[in-house]
């Protein structure tokens, strides 16, 4: 017995095919029977469509490239407050206020040098 490959789909091929079913009115077994599909696999992206045109985040991979970006942003979110706790850590290697800053001062040389430019 020879295992078959698992076939991947991109996002906008699930959502054509649950629009197609939606809105030409086609039965889910039809479908996939034409397109050699799983109707397992077809009914959840109907429910993940569903879900996403309810404005809900659905289950799987987002299909609609608004639900996308939502996903996007939301983990972008989630990582923010770690960057911002490393960026207002004390380094060792820098002062802890600008007041232990070492000031140089200028000597008169100095001074007359960078006018005389």
């Amino acid at each position: 017995m020879s295992k078959r490959e698992r076939r991947t789909f991109s996002a906008e091929f699930k959502l054509q095919v649950a629009q197609m079913i939606r809105e030409q009115g086609l039965s889910v077994s039809e479908v996939c029977r034409n397109m050699k599909l799983g109707e397992t696999g077809v009914r959840r992206w109907l429910a993940q469509a569903d879900e996403e045109a309810a404005g809900r985040p659905g289950l799987g991979k987002p299909l609609t490239p608004e639900q996308q970006r939502i996903r996007q942003l939301e983990a972008e979110n989630k990582q923010l407050p770690g960057d911002v706790d490393i960026l207002k850590k004390h380094r060792p290697s820098l002062p802890a206020s600008f007041d232990e800053l070492p000031v140089r001062r200028a000597t008169a040389q100095e001074g007359r040098s960078c006018r005389a430019r």
